[in-house]
């Protein structure tokens, strides 16, 4: 009985060590797109989920790396890797959501899979700029990111002619897993809206607008937002509280000369990512949101 158990057990060792060997083949070293990639472990397949018009449909790698309209697009200036110039196989963002019905919404949130939320206009994805879902073959992966373990895949939302719609670096969002057609973030959470009654050209609500483009993906006001990256900017004291003016700017400008540690996460905003008008107006909006929460 016991020999016949071991030999049973050596050969369930030997097929799964034949598996193992399948497996764990490694891919090329590198990319040719993005290059300086070290080979993975083992290939997976992975999934983007795509909402909207009530119908959720889910694109794997090797669907849209199989696409016939699937191209190579070249990235003159790639915010995911410190301003290099990159390329990637990617599918037009619009071709995919032409699957979908139409819907009224005028957000699309993206999810990542760190905790990253971005809300992006819907108008930006037919605007002036042309959106694309770049997508990592498993057989040949992307680069690490600058600093971390993982790349910017498996799907990274680039885009091609930014500059003509101020697309911010933080509208690529990168280790994309779904995205979804929502209400704005003014509707969901009226508590980020500047007064009715406020002018049109106060500093305050141009300091808003920078703030959905900029931080609302990472950072939330007073519970207020999806974003799991960074901390809130409210609770439990306000930001500018606990930094003076001078330091908020430098926090923006170069987060690691402020403070740093090894889990830190937030790029540097250059002044062509954030200007020192908008960063003026995000500070005037950070004190009328500090002044709101006031006991």
């Amino acid at each position: 009985m016991g020999h016949t158990r071991f030999a049973v057990l050596s050969l369930i060792a030997i097929a799964l060590a034949a598996c193992a060997q399948v497996a764990l083949a490694s891919p090329p070293d590198a990319a040719p797109s993005v290059s300086g990639a070290a080979p993975r472990a083992a290939i997976v397949v992975a999934s983007l989920t795509v909402s909207a018009g009530g119908v959720t449909r889910t694109f794997t790698s090797a669907e849209l790396l199989a696409r016939s309209d699937a191209a190579i697009v070249a990235v003159a200036r790639d915010p995911a890797y410190s301003g290099r110039a990159t390329s990637y196989r990617a599918v037009a963002l619009r071709a995919l959501l032409a699957q979908l019905p139409a819907d009224a919404a005028d957000t699309f949130e993206m999810r990542a899979t760190d905790g990253f939320v971005a809300q992006l206009p819907s108008q930006l994805l037919t605007g002036a700029a042309t959106p694309w879902i770049a997508v990592e073959d498993p057989a040949q992966p992307w680069p690490p990111l600058p600093g971390q373990k993982a790349s910017a895949g498996p799907f990274f939302l680039i885009w091609e002619n930014a500059e003509r719609a101020g697309i911010s670096p933080e509208q690529w969002p990168y280790a994309l897993a779904s995205m979804t057609a929502v209400a704005s973030p003014v509707q969901r959470w009226p508590a980020l809206a500047v007064d009715a009654s406020m002018p049109a050209d106060a500093p305050a609500r141009r300091g808003q607008a920078v703030f959905m483009a900029n931080c609302l993906a990472c950072h939330r006001m007073a519970g207020n937002g999806e974003g799991a990256v960074g901390p809130d900017l409210l609770r439990p004291m306000p930001a500018t509280r606990y930094f003076t003016e001078v330091g908020l700017r430098a926090l923006i400008r170069n987060p690691a000369a402020v403070r740093k540690w090894p889990q830190q996460m937030m790029p540097a905003f250059d002044a062509s990512a954030i200007s020192e008008t908008d960063i003026d107006a995000l500070i005037a909006y950070l004190r009328v949101m500090t002044a709101r929460a006031a006991p």
